[in-house]
């Protein structure tokens, strides 16, 4: 039998988006439903060392943090459903949102911070090294290979722009390709040639991931030429996956206007979507940055605007 419930603001998802949100929303006693999704606490919970949050001097721990952010959120009343959104209706509000367990939540007002998953290659030595020298994020673990031999796997503009961001902290940055051409726009290019720290490796594929166990250590690549079959070793302390982000937006393909890689598009300094009362904080519509702390920011920013919808629909 379904479970119907009714009310103000309407959560799908977690992480630092949605845990502020819900934090923010439930502050203005509007007595928030937060719906955890398929990944509780989003990317951080596979990110060990976290450096660049404010307000922590000494390095903090990922899952530590989203688990002190859903705490902030249950203390101040929110309300958590350990489940997954299947379908949503944004033909008339209140919205309908249904899950995999039988609820259905009638919402006034829906806060969409289902995040975005970085693409990975799926290797089974990929999965061993994920946070123990294989990163998707330059800008949150480029720091810890200080004058050390790193890898960049990808050929687009974020390929390009991280193997440059983490020359500011390694020896050597090898940029691996599988074609023999970049993908990246030409002045990115441009930079990357003209950066005496980068080598790129051409043709080139990952075989398989190497390294020590107890503690998991990563310390090679063995690479696969795409022309010839051929295998190669390269030495390398860190490795970062850098051929793209996919938003968790499947949801509301042809209910929401998105752009061309399905980010959810807003309206200018707002978290509001396409239909009045629906919001979308963090990843799902950030491309850019894609930083915890800008992810928080956006979470506060659509539980005001929330709130203050909802003040408006009452008058």
């Amino acid at each position: 039998m379904t479970e119907k419930i009714e009310n103000d603001v309407l959560i799908i998802g977690s992480g630092p988006a949605g845990y502020t949100a819900a934090i923010y929303a439930a502050r203005a006693n509007l007595k928030p439903h937060l719906v955890s999704g398929l990944e509780p606490g989003g990317q951080l919970t596979i990110t060990t060392d976290v450096e660049n949050y404010p307000g922590f001097e000494n390095v903090i721990q990922g899952p530590w943090l989203m688990e002190q952010m859903k705490e902030q959120a249950v203390k101040v009343g929110t309300i958590f459903h350990n489940d997954i959104v299947t379908s949503v209706d944004f033909e008339k509000n209140p919205f309908i949102s249904k899950t995999e367990s039988g609820k259905e939540f009638v919402s006034k007002s829906i806060i969409i911070a289902t995040g975005a998953q970085a693409r990975w290659l799926n290797l089974e030595s990929e999965k061993k090294f994920k946070g123990f020298g294989i990163s998707a994020c330059a800008t949150c673990d480029g720091f810890f290979f200080k004058d050390q031999q790193v890898a960049v796997i990808g050929g687009g503009n974020s390929a390009v722009e991280e193997a440059m961001f983490l020359t500011k902290f390694a020896s050597k940055v090898l940029l691996i390709h599988r074609r023999d051409s970049l993908r990246a726009e030409k002045i990115l290019q441009e930079r990357l040639f003209n950066n005496k720290k980068i080598e790129v490796i051409w043709n080139s594929k990952v075989s398989e991931f190497v390294g020590d166990e107890n503690p998991n250590t990563l310390k090679k690549i063995i690479l696969e030429n795409t022309l010839d079959s051929t295998k190669t070793t390269i030495d390398v302390n860190g490795a970062f996956i850098a051929i793209g982000h996919d938003p968790a937006t499947s949801l509301f393909i042809d209910k929401l206007k998105m752009d061309e890689e399905n980010y959810i598009i807003t309206k200018p300094d707002s978290t509001e979507t396409s239909i009045k009362g629906v919001f979308a904080a963090g990843d799902v519509k950030d491309k850019i940055y894609r930083q915890a702390v800008t992810a928080a920011g956006m979470g506060c920013m659509a539980a005001l605007e929330a709130e203050k919808y909802i003040a408006e629909s009452l008058n």
